[in-house]
């Protein structure tokens, strides 16, 4: 069997670009080794797919090279990808931060996604047991035995996060087979584990959320915070989480707002003898500022409060140092940071410079984004990226820019 293009990995990106590759009549191929298309898709945002953000630029990405992802996103932004959506009558909204939703269910995305594939054909519940170049480009083993000559090779198989869902470092194994080199891989977007001295602090507090500001490794997240059985959690923390780095703390800041040391000082002069756990308990969720109180061994009233006292709790509750042990992992993780070093692969079009006709896109690539719908946009925009290149090399001319 012979296609034009053959990519593996039935997931945002890989479809996205199938649909581009095949649009001007090139024969393509997506290959996938699970059931069904699209399981991240279908379990993002709660069902409701955030499926990009309106904010996007390389700012919001993490990658050895800070620069690679820009021709991308450049070239096919958030707003390419919402007129996508409208033209197929999906309505969306902003949720907060930029974060771009479906109104409906994500399945909507999946299904616009494969009525974009168009003639291109998806071969589910296949494995791909082998793969070398030959006269035609790349020579694909499949299971149960088939073979496809094929003169793209789209990568597209994302990381290792949630490994439940069939998630592995495949992809990586193609590219070292063909000379590129990975990056260390780590879980992102995850949450924080501690140890059982932070943990008996800590567990009394499971299920109190809170606003904060997060900090690791110099990247501050102004953000909920959700205390967990297991240790932090909650979109700051995931945030921070793809900055932090085995061994070091990061800092919590339970009062972004600077609202504490004001009220304390307001109460101190109009209502002092009020107890200071009370007033916590007007910025901070009630369990919380008890354990604050506890911790600080607040007691007495108000009144009875200095200002190097006040001082002193409020740069406690904004500068609350954790080392956490480790997170959770590639089980709960969001994403895979590292990957595919971008220096082995063309901005433009993300082939390798060494490999014609091999592309890497999506999660698989050294290029990761912040919570809140970057990552799918990054899978759009590589995807954009090759697919437009791939028709533009091999079907019937260029695909004109979206």
């Amino acid at each position: 069997m012979r296609v034009d293009c053959l990519v593996i990995g039935a997931g945002a990106a890989g479809m996205y670009c199938a649909g581009l590759a095949a649009a001007q009549g090139g024969r393509v191929m997506v290959v996938d080794h699970a059931k069904a298309p699209g399981e991240k898709i279908r379990i993002s945002g709660g069902g409701r797919c955030n499926f990009t953000n309106m904010f996007a630029g390389p700012e919001n990405f993490l990658s050895g090279n800070p620069h690679f992802c820009k021709s991308a996103l450049a070239r096919h932004g958030p707003w390419e990808f919402v007129a996508l959506m409208d033209r197929h009558g999906i309505g969306w909204h902003e949720k907060t931060l930029g974060q771009l939703f479906c109104d409906g269910r994500s399945a909507a995305v999946i299904e616009m996604l494969l009525d974009e594939m168009g003639d291109a054909e998806l071969r589910l519940d296949t494995r791909v047991t082998g793969i070398e170049r030959s006269a035609a480009g790349f020579r694909v083993t499949l299971s149960p035995g088939d073979t496809v000559e094929t003169r793209a090779l789209v990568v597209a198989t994302g990381g290792k996060s949630i490994p439940k869902m069939g998630a592995t470092g495949f992809g990586y194994d193609i590219a070292r087979q063909f000379g590129l080199a990975v990056t260390e891989t780590r879980a992102g977007l995850v949450p924080f584990v501690f140890g059982p001295e932070v943990m008996d602090d800590l567990r009394p507090l499971a299920g109190v959320a809170a606003p904060s500001r997060v900090t690791a490794g110099g990247a501050g997240f102004d953000e909920a915070l959700l205390l967990t059985h297991r240790g932090l959690s909650g979109p700051a923390c995931i945030q921070a989480s793809s900055y932090w780095r085995e061994g070091t703390a990061i800092t919590v800041d339970l009062d972004p707002s600077a609202r504490v040391a004001a009220r304390l000082r307001e109460v101190r002069a109009t209502a002092g003898r009020r107890a200071p756990v009370t007033v916590l308990s007007e910025v901070l969720p009630e369990r919380l500022a008890r354990f604050w109180a506890a911790r600080l061994g607040l007691s007495g009233n108000v009144a009875d409060l200095t200002d190097a006292a006040v001082d002193a709790i409020e740069d406690a509750l904004r500068a609350w140092r954790l080392t956490p042990v480790g997170t959770e992992g590639y089980r709960t993780a969001e994403v895979t940071l590292g990957g595919v070093d971008t220096d082995g692969l063309d901005a433009r079009t993300m082939e390798a410079k060494a490999v014609p006709g091999l592309y890497f896109i999506g999660e698989v690539v050294d290029v990761t984004g912040w919570l809140g719908g970057y990552n799918f946009q990054w899978a759009w925009s590589s995807g954009w990226a090759a697919g437009t290149a791939i028709a533009a090399g091999g079907g019937q001319g260029a695909r004109p820019a979206r």
